[in-house]
């Protein structure tokens, strides 16, 4: 009996040793194919900062020349000059540690082919890079000119992101364009609303020295598609809306396109819906004022009409890029309620 005993023990406490070896190995075998996550850190910088890496004497000579050409042009829709993006030069040895946290930049090296490479969350997240390989200025210059549009407007979309990431932060009440319209829009909390009527809805933010406006209303889609002149179209329709919605600081004074420069006329795609996108200035007809506009025509099919969202900032003698960033970022907000 005591044999039995001992014998019962010694099976018991060897099913235990081969149970825990199976959970040890399972485990194991668990750790060696969960694939290794890459600790990154949050990215960082000013909104439209663009990193530049790229060495010394290349940056002084030519290719530092083409390179503020593409990246440094103007910003369009402002009434005086912008650039695009703010360049900050880095030399490729001091790329490390904080350096390589900026959410966007751009990077140029010697490599035997030209080639132009898109790097995601490389050092950083978010963050989009681009690499940039040749081995002569004139192959650089080259592969700048091919690639700009495309580059710039995706640098341009993650700054955009951005601003809705930290918008996104502390939103204001917009059910009355809920309800106005049937569709949502991150607004900042520092807006608030000026007029609310039928088909039109009028919010502002006070800024030092200035303003921000948006306005939302609908039109027939005849009004912009009775002819080929879109760009034409759209300006006589936001000039009627002005005139009768928007008056000025006296009286027969009311906001106008400006007609001494030519806006901007693009194709693009709010919520999924094709619109026409408008960057100009506009002005105060009877009075010394004036400023960016940005408009977006959104075709809704459903209905046959164009959702107007339109934004204009007032801020004289003072830039006002970000201020405009932030217009399309409210705008680009848009989502119709289904």
């Amino acid at each position: 009996m005591i044999l039995d005993r001992y014998l019962l023990s010694l099976k018991i406490n060897f099913m235990r040793k081969i149970s825990c070896l199976v959970v040890i190995l399972g485990l194991f075998m668990a750790c060696q194919n969960k694939p290794s996550q890459r600790i990154i850190a949050e990215s960082s910088g000013n909104l439209n900062e663009l990193n530049v890496i790229v060495e010394n004497e290349d940056w002084n000579g030519k290719l530092g020349e083409h390179i503020r050409d593409v990246f440094a042009a103007d910003f369009k829709g402002l009434p005086q000059q912008e650039p695009q993006f703010n360049l900050r030069q880095i030399p490729p040895e001091i790329f490390t540690g904080f350096a390589r946290k900026n959410r966007i930049f751009i990077k140029f090296e010697n490599t035997k082919q030209p080639q132009v490479q898109r790097l995601v969350d490389s050092f950083a997240q978010p963050q989009v890079g681009y690499l940039f390989g040749a081995n002569s200025t004139t192959a650089f210059d080259s592969l700048l000119r091919a690639n700009a549009n495309r580059i710039i407007n995706d640098l341009q979309a993650t700054e955009i992101k951005e601003r809705q990431r930290r918008i996104a932060k502390s939103l204001k009440d917009d059910q009355a364009i809920r309800d106005e319209f049937n569709i949502s829009l991150n607004l900042p909390t520092a807006y608030r609303y000026a007029k609310t009527e039928d088909n039109f809805i009028w919010l502002r933010k006070d800024i030092k020295h200035g303003s921000m406006e948006l306005t939302i209303y609908e039109v027939p889609a005849q009004s912009i598609e009775k002819n080929d002149s879109i760009l034409k179209n759209i300006i006589q329709v936001r000039d009627s809306i002005g005139k009768v919605k928007i008056p000025g600081p006296t009286e027969e004074s009311f906001m106008s396109t400006e007609k001494a420069y030519a806006p901007y006329l693009f194709e693009t795609k709010i919520d999924g819906k094709f619109a026409y996108e408008v960057k100009g200035t506009w002005e105060v007809k009877g009075f010394f004022m004036g400023g960016p506009f940005l408009t977006y025509a959104v075709k809704n099919s459903t209905k046959n009409t164009y959702l107007m969202l339109e934004g204009f900032v007032f801020k004289p003698s003072a830039s006002k890029r970000t201020q405009m960033i932030e217009v399309e970022a409210i705008l680009r907000s848009a989502q119709f309620i289904k």
